[in-house]
C-alpha cells in the first residue's frame, strides 16, 4: 500500500475526468465527486477537470458546466458511448467513484462496459468494500479491480479487505481519507443562536435516512439523557434515502416520529427533512456539541458524515462500525455497542458531565482532522494521478479501429412497447389482433397475461423512472387478471371480451405459465403490493403442478420456482417440489431420448426450448449436475434441428411439428419458438459462460429481424408489434399478443444478459 507524501509540487497539466453521481443529485457520492473534483481543480489550476455524470432519472439534472457527458444509469449503450467520448477527448486520467447501487446492471456491471473500452489510466475510489459480497458483487468487484490501474481505499480496514478477500496486491492500493471542508474551530454559541438553540446542548445526526442508520436507538436513549440534562435537543438532519422513499415512502421517518412521541421526547427532537446545501450544513455542524452515529452494522468502510463532524472538532458517540473504529481510536471519541440505547445515553451523559473532557476530545478531533481537509486530499490524489500516468502504458488506438461491423453491436431496434399498450385495456392484454388492431372477439387468456406480466417485471428492471411508472401501470392490469383467473388452486384461462369465463379450469400449461409469472413477480417486482400478491398466488397454485403430466407445465413451474427461490431460498417445501419436478423431466428424458433424438417426447412441438431452460437453471441453482447436463445436451440437439442449411434459425413449424421418425414441418414458423430458444441459450451462457450460447441467441434474434427463410422482418418497427408467423410464401400480418410478447421478451432477455455480464452479445 502506498504511503502518500502530501507535500508535493503541483502535478503537471492534465485532462482529468471524474465518473460518478454529481450534484444536484442528492446522494453522498454526488457530493463527494463534486467536492473532490473542485478541490483538484483548485490545487492544479493548469489541469482541465470535468465530470461524466450518471443519471438515475429521465431528463437528468441541471448540472453545472463541469459536466461534459451524461450516462443513463440503466442503458449499457450509454456507458459505451461515454467510453468513446473519453477516448476521443484524450483524457489523461479517469477517476471512477464506485458504490454498489449507482451503476446499472447486476451489481453495477454496466460500469464494466465502459472500463472495457477506455484507453486512459483508471483510478477507482471504492466507497464500499464488502467483506461478504454475493456472487454478482464479487464478480463485478474483481473485474473492476482488474481494470483499474490503482484503487483508493479510504480506511485501513478497506485496504485489509481488498488484500485478504479480493487478493489485491498492496502496491495497487492507495489509502486516502474521505475529504472534509476546512471549517474553523469555532465556539458553538453563535450558530446555536441562529437556530434558537441558545443555552441548549445539541446532539446531531446527519445523512440520508434509512433503517441502517439506527436512529431509533438514539431516540430511545433520550429519556435517560434528558432526565439528567433537560437542556438537550436532538437534531436529525436529512431527507429519506431516495431508494427507500421510492419503495416505502416516509414509513421509517414516521416510525421515528411516533417513537419520539411515545417516549415523551417530541419537544426535544427536531427532524429537518431536507437535503441541505454545503453552506447550510456548516451552520448545523457549527451548532453541534455531540455527533451521534448509531449505525446497526459494522460493515461501513467509509462515512462521509462521520468524517465531516469529526474533522470539524465535534465529540462523537458512535457504534463500532469499521470507519468509526479507526477514526475514533486513541480516545478521539466514544464507541458504544450496536443496538444499545442505554450505552448511547451513558456515553452522551459522560461528555455532558465533563466539560473539560468534552473540550479536549473536540480539540483532539479537530487537530486530527486537518489531514482530511479537501486541499490535502486533493494533493494526495494529484500525486497518485502523476504516479499512475508515469506507469501506465497502453497500445495506441486509432479512433475508429473498433467501429467495424464485426466489433460494434449489430442493430437492435429501440425499445418500443406501443403495441403492447395498444393491446391492453383495464381487464388485461387481449389475445389476438387484426393486423395491428386488437381483436375484441377473441377476448383474453391467462397465457398472454402471464407473459405480459413477466415482461413488465423485466422492463422495470431495465428501464428508468418513466419506464418503471408506465410498466407498473400495465403490470397492475395483468396481475389483477391473473388473480381473478385463480379459482381456488387452479387458474382459468380464457375470458370473453364481456368478462365471462369460457372455461372452469385452464390447461396445465396455462396454469404453470401463470405460476411462472407469479414466481417472477416474487423475485423481480419492485412494487411491494404486487410482490405480496404474487407470493400469495404462487403459494396457492404451485402444489397442484406436481399432479400434472405435461413436461412443459413442469418446465414452466420450475422456471417460476427458481425465480421464487431467489427471494425465499430457505423455503424447503418449494425446494422439494423443484427436486421432484426436475426428476420428472429427467425421467421423461431417460425414457424417450435415443441416439439422434435427444428429447423429452416423441414430438417436438411448441415452446420447446423452455424445457431445456428449466433444467439448465434448476441444475445450476441446485447443483444438480445431471439436470444441467441434460438441459445443455437437449438444447444442443434442439439447436441442431432448428437450423437452415445457410445457418439461420429455422424453428420447427407448427403445421405438423416434428414427430420422431417423420419429416420435420418447416412452416408455419412461430415467434414463440425464437423467444424460447433465445432465453434458453442465455440461461446456458449464465451456467457455462460458453460464448457459443451468446452466438446462438444472437442468430436466433436475427430471425425476427429478417434473417429467416423468406428474408423478411417479423418485427414491425412502425407499431412495435410482431407478426404472428412465417408461412411458406408470406408473413401472417396479424400482430397478436403471443408473438409481440415473444419478441419483446427476447429483446429484454438480451438486454438483461448485457446488464448482468456487460458483454457484447453481438460479438460473434
Amino acid at each position: 500500500m502506498h504511503a502518500l507524501d502530501y507535500t508535493i509540487e503541483n502535478s503537471s497539466a492534465a485532462r482529468i475526468a471524474f465518473l460518478g453521481d454529481y450534484v444536484p443529485r442528492q446522494c453522498g457520492i454526488a457530493t463527494f465527486t463534486h467536492d473532490l473534483s473542485e478541490a483538484i481543480a483548485d490545487e492544479s489550476a493548469q489541469s482541465e477537470v470535468f465530470i461524466c455524470a450518471v443519471n438515475d432519472r429521465a431528463g437528468g439534472y441541471h448540472y453545472s458546466d463541469r459536466v461534459r457527458i451524461e450516462i443513463e444509469e440503466k442503458d449499457l449503450r450509454s456507458y459505451r458511448s461515454a467510453a468513446d467520448f473519453l477516448n476521443f477527448s484524450a483524457v489523461d486520467i479517469l477517476c471512477v467513484q464506485h458504490e454498489f447501487g449507482i451503476y446499472g446492471g447486476t451489481a453495477g456491471s454496466h460500469l464494466l462496459g465502459l472500463l472495457d473500452e477506455v484507453r486512459m489510466p483508471v483510478i477507482t475510489t471504492l466507497h464500499t468494500i464488502l467483506r461478504e459480497p454475493d456472487a454478482g458483487q464479487r464478480r463485478v468487484m474483481r473485474e473492476i479491480l482488474d481494470r483499474s490501474d490503482r484503487v483508493v481505499a479510504m480506511a485501513h480496514k478497506g485496504s485489509e479487505i481488498l488484500t485478504e478477500i479480493y487478493g489485491v496486491a498492496a502496491n495497487k492500493i492507495s489509502q486516502i481519507p474521505h475529504g472534509i471542508p476546512d471549517l474553523p474551530f469555532d465556539a458553538s454559541s453563535h450558530y446555536k443562536a441562529q437556530f434558537g438553540f441558545a443555552g441548549k446542548k445539541v446532539l446531531f445526526t446527519f445523512g440520508l435516512l434509512s433503517p441502517a442508520k439506527g436512529i431509533e436507538y438514539a431516540i430511545r436513549a433520550l429519556p435517560q439523557i434528558i432526565a439528567a440534562h433537560p437542556q438537550v435537543v436532538y437534531v436529525v438532519l436529512g431527507a429519506t434515502h431516495p431508494n427507500l422513499l421510492a419503495s416505502e415512502g416516509e414509513t421509517y421517518r414516521l416510525s421515528l416520529e411516533r417513537l419520539a412521541a411515545d417516549l415523551g421526547v417530541s419537544k426535544q427532537v427536531i427532524f429537518y427533512n431536507q437535503y441541505v446545501s454545503s453552506n447550510d450544513l456548516r451552520e448545523f455542524i457549527g451548532a453541534t456539541d455531540i455527533y451521534i452515529t448509531p449505525y446497526i452494522s459494522e460493515t461501513q468502510i467509509t462515512s462521509g458524515t462521520l468524517a465531516y463532524l469529526f474533522g470539524a472538532g465535534k465529540a462523537v458517540v458512535s457504534t463500532p462500525y469499521w470507519h468509526a473504529q479507526e477514526l475514533l481510536a486513541d480516545n478521539s471519541g466514544q464507541l458504544v455497542p450496536f443496538r444499545d440505547a442505554s450505552a448511547i445515553a451513558i456515553a452522551v451523559c459522560r461528555y455532558l458531565e465533563d466539560e473539560a473532557g468534552l473540550a479536549l476530545t473536540q480539540a483532539r478531533a479537530y487537530a486530527s482532522g486537518r489531514r482530511m481537509v479537501w486541499s490535502e486530499v486533493a494533493r494526495a490524489y494529484l500525486k497518485l494521478f502523476r504516479d499512475v500516468r508515469s506507469e501506465h502504458r497502453v497500445a495506441p488506438r486509432h479512433a475508429f479501429a473498433e467501429w467495424t461491423l464485426d466489433s460494434r453491436a449489430e442493430f437492435v431496434p429501440p425499445l418500443r412497447t406501443d403495441h403492447v399498450a395498444r393491446m391492453t385495456d383495464s381487464t388485461g392484454i387481449l389475445q389476438h389482433a387484426i393486423v395491428a388492431l386488437p381483436n375484441f372477439a377473441e377476448g383474453y387468456c391467462t397465457d398472454d397475461n402471464a407473459r405480459a406480466f413477466i415482461l413488465t417485471c423485466m422492463l422495470v428492471e431495465l428501464g428508468d423512472d418513466a419506464m418503471r411508472i408506465s410498466q407498473e401501470k400495465l403490470a397492475t392490469n395483468y396481475l389483477a387478471y391473473l388473480w381473478y383467473a385463480l379459482d381456488g388452486d387452479r387458474f382459468r384461462n380464457f375470458m370473453s371480451y364481456e368478462r365471462i369465463w369460457r372455461d372452469s379450469a385452464g390447461s396445465e400449461d396455462s396454469h404453470a405459465r401463470a405460476v411462472w409469472a407469479a414466481g417472477t413477480g416474487v423475485a423481480r417486482s419492485q412494487n411491494i403490493s404486487h410482490r405480496t400478491l404474487c407470493v400469495m398466488m404462487f403459494r396457492r397454485a404451485i402444489y397442484i403442478t406436481e399432479a400434472f403430466t405435461s413436461p412443459r407445465a413442469w418446465a414452466f413451474a420450475l422456471l417460476g420456482i427458481n425465480e421464487y427461490l431467489h427471494r425465499f431460498s430457505g423455503d424447503s417445501a418449494i425446494q422439494a417440489i423443484r427436486a421432484r419436478l426436475t426428476q420428472k423431466l429427467l425421467q421423461r428424458y431417460r425414457d424417450t431420448a435415443t441416439e439422434g433424438w435427444q428429447w423429452f417426447e416423441n414430438v417436438v412441438s411448441y415452446d420447446n426450448a423452455r424445457i431445456s431452460q428449466a433444467l439448465i437453471i434448476s441444475g445450476q441453482q441446485n447443483s444438480d449436475s445431471e439436470a444441467l447436463s441434460v438441459g445443455l445436451e437437449s438444447l444442443d440437439w434442439l439447436e441442431s434441428v432448428q437450423k437452415s442449411p445457410n445457418g439461420c434459425f429455422r424453428p420447427v413449424g407448427s403445421n405438423g411439428f416434428y414427430v420422431k421418425g417423420e419429416t420435420k414441418a418447416i412452416y408455419d414458423q412461430q415467434p414463440l419458438e425464437a423467444g424460447a430458444m433465445i432465453a434458453a441459450c442465455l440461461s446456458a451462457y449464465r451456467a457455462t459462460h460458453d460464448i457459443h450460447r451468446i452466438q446462438t441467441a444472437r442468430r436466433t434474434f436475427e430471425w425476427f429481424m429478417g434473417r429467416n427463410d423468406l428474408g423478411v422482418s417479423l418485427y414491425d418497427a412502425t407499431t412495435g408489434g410482431c407478426r404472428d408467423g412465417l408461412h411458406a410464401d408470406r408473413l401472417n400480418e396479424n400482430q397478436g399478443a403471443e408473438s409481440t410478447l415473444a419478441f419483446h421478451l427476447a429483446r429484454a432477455d438480451l438486454d438483461l444478459i448485457e446488464h448482468e455480464f456487460s458483454t457484447r452479445v453481438s460479438l460473434l
